[in-house]
């Protein structure tokens, strides 16, 4: 059965990774022949709503496409996590693993891909205590806030679940709680706030600039499955060849 795929990210910065137009929050929007994406902001409802829209839309296939925190030490910014399974409280969710494992077969050599668990958090992990914390007690080597929603749908409608995650931040270091108070639902900053939290000294310059730094490799992670599959994320992708 051919995959119609739909794809949930909660960021801008995330979409714009998958192509390189405006996406209004909330809204159904194609991509590719058989791809559609939903911007859905941060936040687990938010994901579960844009996947229940999705299915609406008719796709049978959803993909949670984004970033993740680190919980263990072993990952660091720009790694790619495409997880076995996700867990929500004590509830495991399912992966498509014969697609998952297409995708990690064509990734290049140089990008560090992991397997392994992804956790769902309820709000930004701003400490490493809290990130070894969420680790040991789920196994788990990554966490983000929206992949276990999308799971769930795709699990009560019996379709295929994907998650693509790149690494942002690693154990080491996390976003400040501060930088909640600059940040849009959908991920982007607001620049006023964001000066006055640098100016009063919330924010250290340097911290920016790291954040900055790790989202850059993280998309470019994201960037190169995008490149590597095509939209269909390498569940029938061929990739064009010229022939003389």
């Amino acid at each position: 059965q051919l995959k119609i795929i739909g794809v949930v990210s909660a960021l801008r910065s995330e979409a714009k990774c998958l192509a390189d137009q405006r996406f209004p929050l909330y809204q159904v929007v194609e991509i590719g022949t058989r791809t559609s994406l939903c911007l859905s902001s941060i936040g687990y409802s938010a994901a579960r709503g844009a996947a229940l829209k999705l299915c609406d839309h008719g796709v049978n296939a959803l993909v949670s496409f984004g970033v993740a925190a680190a919980v263990d030490n072993n990952l660091i910014p720009g790694d790619l996590v495409l997880p076995e399974a996700i867990i929500k409280d004590d509830e495991i969710l399912p992966v498509d693993l014969e697609w998952r494992n297409r995708l990690e077969g064509i990734m290049s050599k140089h990008l560090t891909v992991a397997g392994g668990i992804i956790t769902a958090c309820d709000a930004p992990l701003t400490t490493r205590q809290q990130k070894l914390a969420l680790g040991e007690a789920t196994g788990a080597c990554a966490a983000d806030m929206g992949s276990a929603a999308v799971a769930k749908v795709a699990a009560d409608a019996g379709i295929s679940f994907l998650a693509i995650r790149a690494i942002i931040d690693p154990l080491e270091f996390s976003p400040p709680e501060a930088l909640m108070d600059a940040v849009y639902p959908d991920g982007s900053a607001d620049i006023m706030q964001l000066i006055k939290l640098v100016m009063n000294g919330a924010i250290p310059i340097k911290t920016l600039i790291h954040l900055a730094m790790a989202m850059h490799v993280a998309r470019a992670a994201l960037i190169e499955v995008v490149q590597k599959t095509g939209l269909s994320f390498a569940s029938d992708y061929v990739p064009y060849q010229h022939v003389e």
